[in-house]
């Protein structure tokens, strides 16, 4: 009798222990798809801006049409952009650049650089930045989290078994690493 409740005791522990680690799974799972679509909602609070700050931009700058139109196409881009970390990083990088020639220009136009309208946007994108790269980090985090516990015995097993597959980290391309040459 004892060597049988031995057996049913470790048979109970060994599924309680297939359960926490499968939960523990979805969890992180479940955890980057949440932190993704914070990324989503930053960067399309971003996009939803940018006409404002061009609109802005063009009553005092008409003449800099070039930088304007790599701006509304960069945005135009990153709403193309494919739902995945990589294709949303490139984009990203693309329409960061833009808009730092954007934001470049200000400091010709004096009279643009004291705007209401104009202070207001910029200040409203520059706290979405740092809503989007908290975002990013946040979302690399449960990346990391996340893959950790796709490589960790015993839920390696498990993966493998209900194929969790590992998740691609949000990073900068090799034009978002590198400052943009202004010319005026």
């Amino acid at each position: 009798m004892l060597p049988f409740i031995i057996v049913i005791i470790v048979v109970v522990v060994l599924v309680g222990l297939v359960i926490a680690s499968y939960n523990g799974l979805v969890r992180s799972r479940n955890q980057v798809e949440n932190a993704w679509s914070q990324i989503d909602v930053q960067l399309k609070r971003r996009l939803d801006l940018i006409p404002n700050l061009v609109e802005t931009v063009k009553g005092y700058a008409a003449h800099e049409r070039e930088t304007l139109t790599a701006v509304v196409e960069a945005r135009n881009a990153a709403i193309a952009a494919p739902d995945t970390p990589k294709a949303q990083a490139n984009a990203d990088g693309v329409l960061s650049g833009a808009l730092r020639q954007l934001f470049a220009l200000s400091e010709s136009y004096p009279d643009l650089k004291a705007n209401q309208n104009f202070l207001a946007l910029q200040e409203e994108l520059t706290a979405t930045e740092g809503r989007v790269a908290y975002a990013r980090q946040f979302y690399n985090d449960s990346v990391l989290t996340y893959d950790n516990k796709l490589e960790s015995f015993p839920t390696v097993i498990l993966a493998k078994m209900f194929n969790f597959e590992s998740r691609e980290y949000f990073e900068a391309d090799e034009q978002a690493r590198t400052a943009p040459t202004v010319e005026f």
